[in-house]
């Protein structure tokens, strides 16, 4: 079973910048996609951004294109967020997901593709 963990959540401004953290338990991950995940106050959990295993292969939402940047070290087992210019809409628990399948070259936005996730951890963005 792959234990993942999220860090780096906290309370900002608008305008400010935050990095996630995702840390996995095995190397396991390093063959896998990984996406962020987030779910709002009321809302459906949606994609915000992913990586494919070798990181040729990034994509993000359109809501967060241009202000987030997902990276990965596989030497670490660990895969990133950093978050610009965050606006109070981005307020909400961000979750990594590793995806189901090895070695795919497209990052997929479905969270029925992931199967092993994290606890998530709290941004919450003040205006």
């Amino acid at each position: 079973q792959v234990q993942v963990v999220e860090s780096g959540g906290g309370l900002v401004q608008a305008g400010d910048s935050l990095r996630l953290s995702c840390a996995a338990s095995e190397h396991t991950i390093n063959s896998r996609s990984i996406s962020w995940f987030r779910r709002a106050p009321g809302k459906e959990r949606d994609f915000v951004a992913g990586i494919n295993w070798n990181g040729a292969d990034r994509h993000y939402s359109d809501s967060v294109k241009g202000r987030f940047t997902i990276s990965r070290d596989n030497t670490k087992n660990t895969v990133d967020l950093q978050m610009n210019t965050l606006k109070p809409e981005d307020t909400a628990i961000y979750y990594c997901a590793v995806e189901k399948i090895p070695y795919t070259n497209v990052v997929l936005t479905t969270p029925l593709r992931y199967d092993f996730w994290g606890q998530g951890t709290q941004v919450t963005v003040s205006s």
